[in-house]
């Protein structure tokens, strides 16, 4: 039940591409986090560049404007190797299929629990 916010700089990424990176997304949630493989609900936003801030060098990984911020937000619960396992295929997966470089592949996990979620009819169907 991931929720995916893809944020990006407008003018540097194409339909196409954006498409194609949600695909890759769902591949590497599927591998990693094991969930259904109908369970796809992403959003994506482009941003002026005013709007689109980074560090281009934080922690030692050079960035540039392609840059991808990737927010997942899904179910507490899983290991630490299975988040790393997420990162390390959506950067992966992402350069392969998308030409995206690793540098440019931000990804944020946020965890919450059954209750925090309704997925339409105004119920909280993972509390069934």
């Amino acid at each position: 039940m991931p929720f995916v916010r893809i944020s990006y700089m407008e003018g540097k990424h194409g339909e196409e591409r954006l498409l194609a990176a949600g695909r890759c997304i769902l591949t590497a949630l599927i591998e990693a986090f094991h969930i259904p493989e109908d369970d796809c609900f992403q959003v994506f936003h482009g941003h002026k560049r005013h709007e689109f801030v980074y560090s281009p060098s934080y922690l030692g990984v050079l960035r540039s404007d392609e840059l991808l911020y990737i927010q997942i937000t899904a179910k507490s619960g899983r290991t630490e190797e299975q988040k790393r396992r997420l990162y390390d295929r959506l950067a992966a997966l992402l350069h392969e299929r998308c030409g995206l470089r690793k540098e440019d592949v931000f990804v944020q996990l946020l965890e919450t629990e059954f209750a925090d979620w309704s997925f339409g009819l105004g119920e909280a169907q993972m509390l069934r």
